[in-house]
């Protein structure tokens, strides 16, 4: 069900030679840009009445109107179940204790005697938030995305979603936005929704960001207006990695694996592991447990079964904590001895779980953090979604007469050394063009 790669024996090759060795989905985003490009273009030039069209093409419904009534809202918070409310309000606290320590204050450092900088943050003025609505429905991504939102300040949230078969967007993601307060929800799906937010149209003012994972359409579509707009990541095809030695429990590790491969027949499932024992026990643990769930031809045996997934074995820890850190994964567990201390050598990863007791499915609901995460690789550089990527660092410099003096000769040496000559004037015409001599 799942093939193997066998990195023992040899020294690990280092950078992109290690990378590509490695199992990755096909998500070829450049192809998918010319794909969305007639769609974003539509939603410009003939706005509601395109995103109408487009959800009875793509979605097999004729909507009234795009954005979702008020009342849609109440009442599908009044029909939640209790239990999946419950549910949704404890995801809430803990994700709102996590992101409300995330929140930066103004700092001012003083540079020079009357000279300062000051680093206050803002954040973003709108933001449009995205949440899946095709193979699965996802409530956790609205309380993902809104919280880190509202608890960096931005004033006006708007949330879209793909309409279902009754022209609103799946009642549970409803329900979630008015269990947080959010009013303007759309029935918007795909591309066409980031357009939406992008351009605006005559229900939807344009967005200065927009957030949440998607499927390649809405990467693409996020790819094609960035510069417009601000956006988080272009989210793949979801991923874990496990880092397991011979202690670890092949129930678990096979339990793991499976829990992401349900998302998707792209989903990428790696276990990275120095015992070819534990290789052996969790395959024989996957088939008795995939028969056993749902989702198993449409998603979870393609995805175990595809170019994506992989065990890999290699010689010792050190080499498994390279593999990981060349691999870079959205999710990453670690079940070793000492699992804290090797979850510490991570460098590359969009979020790290430790120990038997922290699976990627607790962190996808309920640990606190954020499930919006860096996917093909992109850990390397990039971070998950946080009140950081809804704020704005402003420096604002405030310098008296005396302290710009002090500097001007070397501000103009600079511009001239740059082939600058008007920096270098404009400070000079502050001195009657006599640069004062440093003190």
């Amino acid at each position: 069900m799942i093939s193997r790669i066998d990195l023992r024996g040899d020294a690990l090759p280092e950078g992109p030679a290690l990378r590509d060795l490695l199992p990755r989905a096909d998500f070829d985003v450049s192809a998918a840009l010319e794909k969305v490009r007639p769609i974003c273009e539509a939603v410009h030039h003939r706005g509601d009445a395109a995103l109408i069209d487009f959800a009875e093409r793509f979605d097999g419904v004729r909507l009234e109107s795009v954005r979702v009534p008020a009342e849609a809202l109440k009442d599908a918070l009044e029909r939640l179940d209790p239990a999946v409310r419950a549910a949704l309000e404890e995801s809430v606290r803990r994700a709102r204790l996590v992101h409300r320590e995330q929140r930066r204050t103004t700092h001012t450092t003083q540079v020079v005697p009357g000279g300062s900088v000051t680093e206050k943050w803002v954040p973003v003025e709108r933001v449009g938030l995205y949440a899946p609505g095709g193979r699965s429905v996802y409530p956790s991504s609205v309380v993902m995305n809104v919280v880190p939102a509202q608890e960096a300040g931005v004033e006006s949230i708007a949330l879209a979603s793909p309409p279902q078969a009754d022209g609103l967007p799946h009642p549970t993601i409803l329900a979630a936005c008015a269990l947080l307060g959010v009013d303007e929800v759309y029935a918007a799906g795909g591309a066409q929704a980031v357009a939406m937010f992008a351009y605006g149209t005559e229900s939807c003012p344009p967005a200065n960001m927009v957030t949440g994972p998607g499927n390649i359409w809405v990467a693409a579509a996020k790819r094609y207006f960035t510069g417009r707009i601000g956006i988080d990541t272009e989210a793949g095809p979801t991923e874990i990695a496990i880092l397991a030695d011979a202690g670890a429990d092949p129930v678990h590790v096979a339990s793991d694996l499976i829990s992401q491969a349900e998302h998707d027949p792209l989903a990428a499932a790696v276990l990275v592991t120095d015992s070819a024992e534990l290789a052996d026990a969790v395959e024989r643990e996957l088939e008795p447990q995939v028969a056993a769930t749902r989702h198993v031809e449409d998603r979870i045996r393609p995805a175990l079964s595809g170019r994506q997934s992989a065990i890999v074995l290699v010689d010792g820890l050190d080499a498994g904590l390279k593999v990981v850190d060349a691999y870079g994964a959205e999710h990453l567990e670690i079940q070793t001895a000492d699992a804290a201390a090797v979850a510490d050598r991570v460098r590359n990863a969009g979020a790290v779980f430790v120990g038997p007791w922290a699976p990627v499915s607790l962190g996808d609901y309920a640990a606190g953090s954020n499930h919006v995460l860096p996917t093909g690789g992109c850990a390397c550089h990039s971070s998950g979604l946080s009140v950081q990527s809804f704020l704005r660092g402003i420096h604002v410099v405030d310098y008296t007469e005396d302290a710009l003096a002090e500097v001007a000769h070397h501000v103009v040496t600079l511009a001239e050394a740059e082939d600058l000559p008007a920096h270098g004037a404009a400070i000079k015409a502050r001195f009657g063009w006599k640069v004062p001599a440093s003190k």
